[in-house]
């Protein structure tokens, strides 16, 4: 459970809904509902969801722990390109969720890493997510790495942030490049209005992306693409951010989206790690999945892959 208490310095008339989300960095339908049930104080008395603040108002919002359910193992296949005791990598594909949340409580990687793995992964991430040490998005396809141990868990997390752990992706993208390779390096945080959102801001966390051009046309760019942090939804807010969404981005792209994609062209190609046991160096490649392929045809860009 999570608590926090501050003195509205606002204007007069806010509504508590909308403050409670900007304070509590929530959505505002999960402000509305914590109101609802009562999680919302102002001078100590419960809040009404048509509440409006005034300068010097005491406000209390409460979040409970997120309820716990038991993630149920499911038989899906998954595509396993290397794997041991103590970690293994799977291609993803695009559609599937990593880890369970509401509205998505079944074939989740998770569902399908418990089945495959029983037990055998790590705890640190808790009953939600076993074993994931970074994720990708539902609609992006390609490779992630799983732990199976805490101490690969740990040992991987610390590659992360140290920068050490390679992760290299592709998409396609709206537009030419002026310049054919590049870096952007922009602070990403919370949308400060579309909560669900994320966006660069100047209070945001470090967030650098390294782009090469690798085929072009009038309309398209054919990019590969490097992390060195690994920020929400960070090439798809820094391509958008620098003029060049993401081909296929119904959050980040064009109000026209391009809805046969079925999501964002975006693939997460290449993982390097040091092995967490032995320190030896490993480095893994996963093919375009025929959508990526299919789409460079489209737009004329399969000369150069």
């Amino acid at each position: 459970m999570r608590t926090i208490e501050v003195v509205f310095a606002g204007e007069d008339g806010t509504r508590i809904d909308v403050y409670t989300a900007l304070t509590a960095e929530i959505t505002r339908s999960r402000a509305a509902a914590l109101i609802e049930e009562g999680n919302v104080l102002i001078g100590g008395k419960p809040a009404a969801k048509n509440s409006r603040l005034k300068a010097g108002d005491t406000v209390t919002v409460t979040i409970p722990e997120p309820r716990s359910y038991e993630v149920t193992a499911e038989n899906i296949p998954l595509e396993i390109v290397y794997e041991d005791d103590d970690l293994l990598v799977v291609n993803k594909p695009k559609g599937m969720v990593v880890h369970p949340a509401a509205g998505n409580e079944s074939g989740t990687l998770v569902n399908a890493l418990l089945y495959h793995c029983g037990a055998s992964l790590s705890g640190i991430g808790g009953v939600l997510r076993p074993g994931i040490v970074h994720r990708i998005d539902k609609n992006t396809s390609g490779l992630l790495m799983v732990a199976k141990n805490d101490l690969a868990h740990q040992s991987l997390a610390k590659q992360i942030k140290e920068h050490s752990f390679t992760r290299e992706y592709e998409a396609v993208v709206y537009g030419v490049f002026r310049e054919k390779e590049g870096t952007v390096n922009a602070p990403i945080g919370r949308h400060p209005v579309k909560r669900k959102q994320m966006a660069v801001v100047p209070d945001g966390r470090e967030a650098i992306t390294h782009y090469r051009v690798l085929a072009e046309n009038s309309g398209f760019s054919h990019v590969a693409l490097r992390l060195e942090t690994g920020r929400t939804h960070q090439i798809r807010v820094h391509m958008a951010y620098i003029g060049h969404p993401v081909a296929g981005d119904e959050v980040y792209g064009p109000h026209k989206v391009i809805t046969a994609l079925g999501g964002q062209c975006l693939h997460a190609k290449k993982v390097g790690f040091d092995h967490p046991r032995t320190g030896e160096r490993m480095e893994f490649d996963s093919a375009l999945p025929p959508y990526f392929h299919d789409f460079l045809k489209r737009c004329g860009l399969n000369g150069v892959v």
